[in-house]
């Protein structure tokens, strides 16, 4: 046996041994004549113990370079850039995920590699990669210097034409999922580097195994405004990206999201109102109580924001909900079930909990309730579908009508066919309920009847109050609220 192999046998490193023999051999030219066979054999062990990893899990960014064996899962498009070099002015780059047993990541090839990567590789393929590891854009990625198929290993990772959410992994790309529209968010605009305009949207998709938030770029974000929630779609060579520490599915050129006519199944997660704690971020489900109508303010950098309060009951408790932008707009009105997804518990008014529905939550309207038998408590304490009384109870989900405060009501008005139709006009009358409107009008709601009033007296939601009056055009004129 000779040097290079008695060297090689004591090698902890899954390289073929005529893979190490031509190392070896490419050493002692290297060094022209300066090392002989086994002191390049040395050499050269020293550097693959040193670069080997065991998995994908072991590669951090940073580490000089390393080498590794992975499947291929998918072979991006080869995308063209500029470089400040004058012999080379433009560049090329495939990115290519691979994985194994132990993780994922984002293997870039560049210029003369990228066309052969694009052309020869294929989803499967196993590679023996060498590169150097760093913090990319969307996680670890390595740049390969090296990159050689072994069709002798096989690695135990599966290659699926289809997911489900819970499948998802940064890395990801050429994804097929689908899913459930649960909220889709109006086009965005943004100007890029170049100077040219660019589009973006955002719908949220669920499954039976979760939800993903869906990002459209360009052509494809005006779909966020062709579909509407409770649609099934699937997502068409999606690739999955990374924002603020969760994962996106992202729709580029290459991708498509499209109606299908298969049901798929979605429960919301929902964690009990009364065990909520300021500082959480959680789930939460359940009845619109009340539903304020929507405000305007300036921000600090002089434009406009807008916020709509409404109020979410669920069988352990009650919590105000405040929708921020464009989930302002949503046509949600009391007694709609609804579903909200990440969002932030604060600390609200009079040392109320409140909950916040920013860019990062989705609202989803699961249903009417309204049209439920089930007795509403006098007290105002309802549980998901407690609400009987029809139009009664129910303030339009038009939240825009500002006009006159009648619209702003939306009919909750006793004029209008509410319960509370037997109170004649022109009487002084008594009501006591639970406030489920504050603002102008105030609404109240005795769990059987509803009632506009008019008052200048500061009432909060859930507060159980009396008001006496006289009763004009089906509104309560207050002079007395306690």
């Amino acid at each position: 046996m000779g040097a290079i192999e008695d060297v090689y046998e004591d090698l902890e490193a899954d390289v073929p041994q005529e893979k190490f023999r031509e190392a070896v051999e490419a050493k002692v030219e290297q060094m022209g004549g300066l090392a002989d066979e086994e002191t390049a054999a040395m050499l050269v062990a020293h550097e693959i113990a040193d670069s080997e990893v065991n998995g994908i899990a072991d590669i951090e960014p940073g580490m000089e370079e390393v080498k590794f064996l992975a499947k291929v899962m998918g072979v991006g498009e080869v995308r063209t850039f500029d470089r400040d070099d004058e012999e080379q002015p433009e560049g090329q780059v495939v990115n290519v995920e691979l994985a194994d047993e132990t993780g994922s990541l984002r293997a870039a090839f560049w210029d003369g590699q990228a066309e052969a990567a694009r052309e020869e590789l294929e989803v499967g393929d196993v590679l023996r990669v060498k590169g150097r590891p760093k913090d990319g854009y969307n996680g670890l990625e390595v740049s390969v210097e090296d990159a050689e198929p072994d069709d002798e290993i096989e690695i135990d990772v599966s290659v699926t034409d289809t997911y489900q959410v819970e499948d998802l992994s940064m890395g990801l790309s050429d994804v097929d999922l689908a899913g459930l529209v649960l909220d889709t968010e109006p086009v965005r605009t943004f100007d890029r580097d170049d100077g040219s305009e660019g589009k973006v949207s955002n719908l949220v998709l669920g499954d039976p195994t979760g939800r993903i938030r869906v990002t459209l770029w360009d052509e494809k974000a005006d779909r966020a405004t062709e579909i509407e929630s409770g649609t099934s779609v699937e997502v068409v060579d999606g690739y999955v990206r990374e924002r603020d520490g969760d994962i996106e599915l992202h729709v580029g050129d290459r991708g498509a999201v499209e109606e299908i006519d298969e049901e798929i199944e979605y429960e919301p997660e929902r964690t009990p109102i009364e065990t909520l704690e300021i500082g959480q971020t959680v789930d939460i489900a359940g009845v619109v109580r009340s539903a304020d109508p929507k405000r305007t303010f300036d921000r600090d950098d002089g434009s406009e924001g807008q916020v709509r309060n409404i109020r979410v009951q669920d069988d352990t408790g009650d919590i105000r909900v405040a929708l921020w932008g464009e989930k302002a707009d949503k046509e949600i009105a009391p007694g709609d079930e609804v579903a909200l997804a990440d969002v932030e518990i604060q600390d609200g008014w009079q040392d109320d909990l409140e909950a916040s529905a920013g860019w990062q939550s989705s609202v989803t309207i699961l249903g009417d309730t309204t049209t439920q038998t089930e007795d509403a408590t006098a007290d105002g304490d309802a549980t998901l579908g407690s609400f009987d009384g029809g139009d009664d109870s129910t303030a339009s989900g038009d939240t825009e009508a500002t006009s006159t405060p009648a619209e702003d009501t939306g009919g909750a008005t006793a004029s209008e066919g509410g319960a509370a139709t037997a109170m004649a006009d022109g009487e002084r009358t008594e009501f006591t309920g639970t406030v489920v409107q504050a603002g102008n009008p105030v609404v109240l709601d005795n769990g059987e009847e509803t009632v506009s009033v008019e008052t200048e007296t500061e009432v909060h939601l859930g507060q159980e109050v009396t008001a006496r009056g006289l009763l004009q055009d089906g509104r309560l004129d207050a002079d007395d609220v306690v």
